[in-house]
Formats: structure tokens, C-alpha cells, sequence
């Protein structure tokens, strides 16, 4: 019972914080590696590379209309067995991608691999509120935030070297053998509470179908859908999620927790993350465009773009240990404010810059997004009840999903509205409305040291 109350032993601890490291990571880098591989998937395959973007829709549909659910069936069942599942689909799904000689099956594996993944990231936090003790749990969220930052940028890096040396499929299968050891450290994790509630899977339903019709029109939006099919999904979105809230609002325990919303810094904290998620999404996402305007290669773009993740790898325990201590909306602000500089600073790099001159705009940004996002995970977190951890663990992944599909999505907009003025002129604007989001998130981030 002890580690229900206040973390696990501390020779505990690390084989735990291992096992989650080791697992998050595979499903945060399998978000972005296939991306580079896409070429190299459709001519194998021998399909149009306009349907080779399956492979990276599929996983993040299947993640994003689960989460929510799976986050439920964490506060049911507990989150270490929602999370062991999820390791175990994702590490079978990860070896039915490297056997997949076909689009459907690759396909079908892919989204197999996001539900797993899905399980994964819909109770990660909410476990980290179960391992580390209460007076420690900025240090665990400083730890997680490093793991998912430095995963989620450094991915094209890393697929980029596995391809170098290997086809496609080992993208994939490497995920197997570290799947393997995973869940076989996974005994070390925390048994947490259980709810007395049944599963809802009228919430559920009405959940993948918000979710789904929103991400399907916003990434129409990017890829040059047709109109009329755009409005249609969206306009579905919003009323499903009309019905859905007031749904919600019936029940006693619901899978959507509109009552925490009702919290102000819970909501405020959600926000920020979203906004935060969509200025960085769309730095990375418009940055590598703007170096090959300037003349850069795609190696030296990778080494340009690498002092952000380094630098948030160093900044992110450091926060987490200030953030046991010091205000989330006072170091979130401080940190969103040097992402916001950052940002503009990037926007006005001058052609045939050195690489010093380059790297430290980068690691200005680094550093202020993880200043930024350990505390406000941590509080997002903290602010929630106990009883709640893993409702408030789903949002929390939904809304970084959320920020980086938007953001993605508004760059592939900017792309097509500044076709005739160039490649470089859509990048600079793309980067200029990310530092605006990130001063917007400062300021939301602010108005919590109010309330």
C-alpha cells in the first residue's frame, strides 16, 4: 500500500523509471521516423507516395482516438496493466510492420501499433505520480519530459542513421527486442488504485469520432483535401463534440473530465500546452525548408536543428527540480518567454550563418521549452485528483498530440497560401506564427500565477 501513498522504494525506483523510459521513447520516436522513411516504403512497396502517408496517419488516428478510452480503463483497471498491454501490443504491432509486404497490411500493423502505443502514453504520467515520491515529482516529470522531448526531436536523426544502414523494416524491428526487455522490467512498476466504475463505450465511440472527424479535416487542410469533404469533417467534429460534452456532463465519472476543466489551473495548464506544442511543431516542421533555402544540406540541416533537443535534455531535470520549488506559471512563463526570443531569433538568421550563430537560436529554444514543459506537466498533473490521475494523464498526452497535428497542419497551410512568393518566404512566416503561439502560451502560462 506504501507505494500507492508516496512512490515506490528507492531500489525500486530506477529499474521502474527504466522500464518507462525504454517505453515511451518507442512510442514517442515511432511518431516521427517513418516520416523519413517514406520514400523508401512506397518505392518497395510500389505504391504512389500520396498513399504512402498511411503509414504515418494510421498510427497517429489510431493513437489519438484512444487515449482518452485507454486513460479510462487505467483508473478502472489500474495503469500498470493498461500500460503493460500497451507495451506488449505495441512491440507485436512493431514486428507486423517489419514483416508487412504490402500497404494494407503495413497499414493494418500500423494501427495496431498506435492502439498500443495509445495504452502507453494514456497512463505514462499518471504512473509517475505512483513511482516517485510527492516531494520528487518534479524531478520524475523532469526526467519524462527529457525522454519525450529528446525522443520526439531527435527521431528523423535516428531513422536517418538506421536507414543509412539498413532497409525500412528495421525501423520497425527494432522495437522488438527493447519491447521484450521492457516488459520484462515492467513488473517493477507500481500497482496503483482501482475505480469501481464500468468501462463507457458510448463515451468511447463518440470519443474516437470527435477526435478522428478533427484530426482527418485538419490534416485535409495540409494536404490539399477537397473543400467541400474538409468542411463536412469538421463541421462533424464539432457537433459530435457538442454531444459529447453534454454527455459528459451527465455522468459521474466521465471519460472526457469536463470536471477538471472546471479546475482553472488544470485548464489554464492544458492551454499552454496545446499552444506550446503547436509553436514547436511548427519550428520543426518549417525549419528544415528554411535551411535548404539558405543552401544547407539535409546532414547539415540535422546538425543545425541538433543543439535544441541536447539542450533540453539538459534543461529538463533542472526544471524538474525547480518546479518542486518554484511557481509552474513563473518558470513556465520564463521558459515560453526564451522560446518565444528563440523563435524570433531563428525567423531573422542571417544567409551563410555559421553554425555557432545557428545553434544558439536552437538552444535557446530547447532550453525554454523544457523550462516550460516539466513544471507545467507537473502541475498539470498535481492538480488533479488522485482517484482522477489518469484522466488528467490522457489529457495531457492529448493535448501535445493535439498542438503537433495543428501546427504540422498550419505550416502545410502557410506552405500553399505562399506557393508564389517561395519556399523560403512560407518558412519564415510559418516560424514567425509559431513565436506569436508561443508568446500567447506565455501569457496564458502567467495568468495562472492569478488563480
Amino acid at each position: 500500500m506504501s507505494e500507492m501513498t508516496d512512490g515506490l522504494p528507492p531500489s525500486r525506483r530506477p529499474w521502474a523509471v527504466l522500464a518507462q523510459a525504454i517505453v515511451i521513447s518507442m512510442a514517442v520516436l515511432d511518431g516521427s521516423i517513418a516520416n523519413i522513411a517514406l520514400p523508401s516504403i512506397a518505392a518497395d512497396l510500389h505504391i504512389q507516395p500520396s498513399d504512402s502517408i498511411w503509414v504515418v496517419n494510421a498510427y497517429q488516428l489510431a493513437i489519438t482516438v484512444a487515449l482518452l478510452p485507454f486513460a479510462a480503463l487505467g483508473d478502472i483497471y489500474g495503469y500498470r496493466r493498461v500500460y503493460v498491454w500497451g507495451a506488449a501490443v505495441f512491440t507485436v504491432g512493431s514486428l507486423g510492420c517489419a514483416l508487412s509486404h504490402t500497404l494494407e497490411v503495413l497499414t493494418i500493423a500500423r494501427v495496431f501499433q498506435g492502439f498500443g502505443a495509445a495504452g502507453i502514453m494514456s497512463v505514462n504520467t499518471a504512473l509517475i505520480r505512483f513511482v516517485y515520491p510527492r516531494a520528487q515529482l518534479g524531478r520524475g516529470m523532469g526526467i519524462n519530459t527529457l525522454i519525450v522531448s529528446v525522443s520526439s526531436a531527435a527521431g528523423p536523426s535516428i531513422a536517418a542513421g538506421i536507414l543509412s544502414v539498413a532497409a525500412w523494416p528495421s525501423l520497425f524491428f527494432v522495437n522488438v527486442p527493447l519491447g521484450v526487455i521492457a516488459l520484462a522490467m515492467t513488473r517493477t512498476l507500481p500497482e496503483t488504485p482501482h475505480a469501481r466504475h464500468a468501462f463507457d463505450w458510448r463515451s468511447a465511440l463518440m470519443n474516437a469520432a470527435m477526435f478522428g472527424l478533427l484530426i482527418s479535416g485538419v490534416d485535409g487542410l495540409g494536404h490539399g483535401q477537397n473543400w467541400l469533404t474538409i468542411a463536412l469533417e469538421l463541421i462533424g467534429a464539432v457537433v459530435v463534440g457538442i454531444v459529447f460534452v453534454r454527455f459528459q456532463r451527465r455522468l459521474r465519472v466521465p471519460m472526457l473530465p469536463v470536471e477538471l476543466f472546471a479546475i482553472p489551473v488544470f485548464a489554464l495548464s492544458v492551454v499552454t500546452s496545446v499552444c506550446s506544442f503547436i509553436a514547436a511543431s511548427m519550428a520543426f516542421v518549417a525549419m528544415p525548408f528554411l535551411f535548404e533555402a539558405h543552401g544547407l544540406s539535409t546532414i547539415d540541416t540535422g546538425l543545425l536543428i541538433t543543439p535544441w533537443p541536447v539542450t533540453s535534455a539538459i534543461v529538463a531535470p533542472i526544471a524538474g527540480r525547480l518546479s518542486d520549488k518554484v511557481p509552474a506559471g513563473k518558470l513556465g512563463g520564463a521558459g515560453l518567454f526564451l522560446l518565444t526570443i528563440g523563435l524570433v531569433a531563428i525567423v531573422l538568421i542571417p544567409p551563410q550563418a555559421s553554425w555557432l550563430n545557428v545553434a544558439w537560436r536552437m538552444a535557446l529554444c530547447g532550453g525554454g521549452f523544457a523550462l516550460f514543459q516539466t513544471p507545467n506537466n507537473r502541475l498539470l498533473i498535481a492538480s488533479t485528483p488522485r482517484e482522477r490521475t489518469g484522466a488528467g494523464s490522457g489529457v495531457l498526452s492529448s493535448a501535445r498530440l493535439l498542438g503537433q497535428t495543428l501546427g504540422a497542419a498550419m505550416v502545410a497551410v502557410v506552405f500553399g497560401l505562399t506557393v508564389t512568393s517561395g519556399i523560403a518566404t512560407g518558412a519564415t512566416l510559418a516560424i514567425t506564427i509559431g513565436a506569436g503561439t508561443a508568446g500567447v502560451a506565455m501569457l496564458v502560462s502567467l495568468l495562472r500565477l492569478r488563480v
